[in-house]
């Protein structure tokens, strides 16, 4: 399967970022722990360059708690403050300002001595479509500032929004890149809902899923499912229909129903903390 989206208002988007980092002290990344290389926009580094950098690990809830480990040490080595967060939960939000505050830490010693004071650090928050930053804003702010929503491209435009006197944040809406290199992160930006569902083959992408499971998380499909792990992924795949009584008419199984709910309980966690990314 070839994994590409790029919707128009995405390279509106850029051109604007482009624009708006020149008003920026810090760029705060969010990415999504359960694929936080996957994730990574490789745009956003060139855009930020020469700003201080966050990168905030957003539904780390959903994730594998040892992975979150690694791969915070790992981007805390290439230079970057690190926070792993659940934003719907609001989980890890106290360390964010302490973390803004240690990133900016130079500029707000610079403006203290040109006696400039009560000038608010400010951030621009980023990231790929359906990582949570609207729900991470919204938490941060403490009220609903930001729109919200469960599939991506919900933030069209960008908005300022005044945390306190200490933080403003602007807001921009999500955007992948041109074209994926390596069609492993397609395939895993598509696993955790950060493309458009109806522009995926549903069946091809639950097999793909089956395969990282069994590789990286044995057992998992056995405990939820009751399926044999050692047959062939598509049996495995019928398995499941079977359990859930994915059928349709006639009584014949679903595979596309099973599918579907094989990548829905991936995504809410009911198969447990899973990462795609492995360190």
């Amino acid at each position: 399967m070839n994994f590409q989206w790029y919707p128009g208002h995405m390279t509106k988007a850029r051109r604007q970022m482009q624009e708006d980092i020149k008003l920026i002290d810090l760029v705060i990344e969010l990415v999504d722990a359960r694929i936080p290389v996957s994730s990574r926009n490789p745009d956003i580094d060139e855009l930020g360059k020469n700003k201080y950098r966050l990168i905030l690990m957003n539904k780390s809830d959903l994730a594998d708690e040892a992975q979150t480990g690694k791969w915070s040490e790992f981007f805390r080595q290439q230079g970057f403050f690190v926070v792993a967060l659940d934003a719907r939960r609001k989980n890890g939000m106290k360390q964010i300002t302490e973390a803004v505050m240690e990133a900016c830490k130079e500029k707000i010693e610079r403006d203290r001595k040109r006696g400039i004071k009560n000038r608010p650090v400010r951030a621009m928050v980023v990231g790929i479509p359906n990582v949570g930053k609207s729900t991470f804003i919204n938490s941060y702010a403490g009220k609903a500032v930001a729109k919200t929503g469960n599939k991506p491209g919900v933030t069209k435009g960008k908005q300022w929004i005044r945390l306190n006197k200490d933080v403003e944040l602007l807001d921009t809406p999500g955007i992948l890149w041109p074209k994926f290199e390596d069609q492993t992160v397609g395939l895993r930006l598509a696993l955790v809902g950060s493309m458009n569902d109806q522009i995926l083959n549903v069946d091809e992408l639950a097999i793909s899923l089956i395969d990282c499971l069994k590789r990286d998380y044995p057992g998992v499909l056995t405990a939820r499912y009751e399926v044999d792990e050692q047959e062939e992924n598509v049996a495995i795949l019928y398995g499941i229909a079977a359990k859930r009584m994915c059928v349709g008419k006639g009584g014949e199984i679903d595979y596309s129903k099973a599918a579907a709910l094989l990548i829905d309980e991936f995504r809410s966690g009911a198969l447990g903390r899973i990462t795609l990314d492995r360190r």
